[in-house]
């Protein structure tokens, strides 16, 4: 016995061959998005590498600065203690 396919079917193996393509085209363009940019590295023109190390460093660090300001706003700490060192009766 011949296998048969329905034209109907063949359109769903072609639908599927499409969302596999542009699932692959997306998932790249992604790709190349990340990959480009200030987080991939790359010096300035006229920049050493030694340059953008320390620019890198700087903005981590500053980075690092901020969330710990915010952290400590949203516990409350970087308000002034209204508690006195002198003793109560």
């Amino acid at each position: 016995m011949k296998s048969v396919v329905a034209v109907e079917n063949r359109g769903q193996g072609m639908s599927r061959f499409n969302l596999r393509a542009l699932a692959l085209a997306l998932i790249l363009c992604v790709w190349v998005v990340l990959s480009s940019g200030c987080a991939s590295g790359w010096n300035y023109p006229g920049e050493t590498a030694a340059e953008g190390s320390r620019r890198h460093k700087r903005v981590v660090r500053n980075n690092f600065e901020q969330m710990r300001a915010d952290i400590d706003m949203v516990l409350l700490l970087d308000r002034p203690s209204n508690l006195t060192d002198k003793r109560l009766p």
